[in-house]
């Protein structure tokens, strides 16, 4: 097979500053055999990324890092990482890429814009795509890159900030049965269940549903903790009740606290729910489904973004329904 030619781009890495050439593939004991250890890229530190690229330095393995706006890296060169002057040169030094960004069109520039991951990967890299973004651009790339001879994994995260932080994320992988059993290993550095659920675009179809489930649930803990509140009850007291019985969930327990204080520091920000329920909305229109709960949610949610809450934490959805209630929000 013969692969397009690429674009001569500036593929240097730098250890705290300094220029230096890629190592080889390294290797670990394991019994009589040598296992080899992947050097990783990584693309985009944000609250999620940084964290999920400090697990990964701390883990043993090569790695080289790059954000879209500098001076993300200084925790993980210190840590031992490297740093590169675009993605293609994280590409070059690398066997596997990880990118953890925010929408579909940062992750096609990533992948293909000037200077991007397709400049610099060699048939056999694995692009790992941690993102969230829309299941049919996800494959639409997925081709592109094969035809490279690069394998996509997608892989989109749930857990927000605290699940990066604790290398606790439920991770969706959607790729080809040998391209999920190469990503695997990496992807248990940074998440706690790793579910193969399909072929390429799958994990990102599947991260909707997660996304749709969620609206559901923020909305009906914000609906029961206002609904409390007017009662004169004890919202704490409730809140523990309720946690023994069929209304448990994460949200109930991890942010009715927030609802009730009207309080909403960053977990996992509005506008990024609003962005993947858009996602889900436009997966639904496709499919020929109605989401009555997703759509009164994606509602609120534009509300709270256009009167400048979209930075809060989604908990921030109980803003809306405490207003509806006379209370402060």
């Amino acid at each position: 097979m013969t692969y397009p030619s690429r674009r001569v781009v500036n593929l240097s890495v730098r250890v705290l500053g300094r220029p230096r050439t890629a190592p080889p593939t390294t290797k670990i004991a394991e019994g009589p055999r040598l296992r080899p250890v992947e050097r990783i890229g990584f693309l985009g530190l944000g609250t999620m990324g940084s964290a999920m690229a400090g697990h990964l330095v701390r883990s043993g393995h090569p790695l080289t890092v790059w954000n879209r706006t500098p001076g993300r890296a200084a925790d993980l060169l210190a840590a031992g990482a490297s740093e590169a002057a675009n993605p293609a040169a994280v590409a070059a030094a690398s066997d596997v890429v990880v990118m953890c960004v925010s929408d579909t069109p940062d992750v096609e520039a990533i992948l293909f814009g000037p200077a991007g991951v397709a400049d610099g990967a060699r048939a056999g890299t694995l692009v790992i795509d941690c993102s969230t973004i829309a299941p049919g651009a996800t494959r639409g790339m997925g081709g592109r890159l094969a035809a490279l001879g690069v394998d996509l994994a997608d892989a989109p995260v749930s857990g927000g900030s605290e699940g990066a932080h604790k290398a606790t994320l439920s991770i969706f992988v959607g790729a080809e049965p040998a391209v999920f059993e190469r990503a695997r290993p990496i992807l248990e550095v940074i998440g706690k269940t790793i579910t193969h659920v399909g072929p390429v675009g799958s994990g990102q179809a599947v991260k909707a549903v997660n996304q749709v489930i969620l609206a559901g649930a923020y909305l009906g803990v914000a609906e029961g903790i206002v609904l409390a509140l007017k009662s004169g009850l004890d919202v704490e007291q409730v809140v523990a009740a309720l946690g023994g019985g069929a209304a448990q969930s994460w949200v109930l327990t991890n942010r009715s606290g927030r609802m009730l204080a009207n309080d909403y520091p960053l977990g996992f920000k509005v506008e990024l729910h609003l962005k993947d329920l858009e996602i889900a909305l436009g997966l639904a229109a496709e499919s020929g489904v109605e989401l009555p709960v997703s759509q009164l949610c994606a509602a609120i949610e534009r509300g709270l973004v256009d009167d400048g809450h979209g930075a809060d934490d989604l908990s921030a959805v109980a803003r809306r329904i405490r207003a509806l209630a006379g209370l402060p929000s």
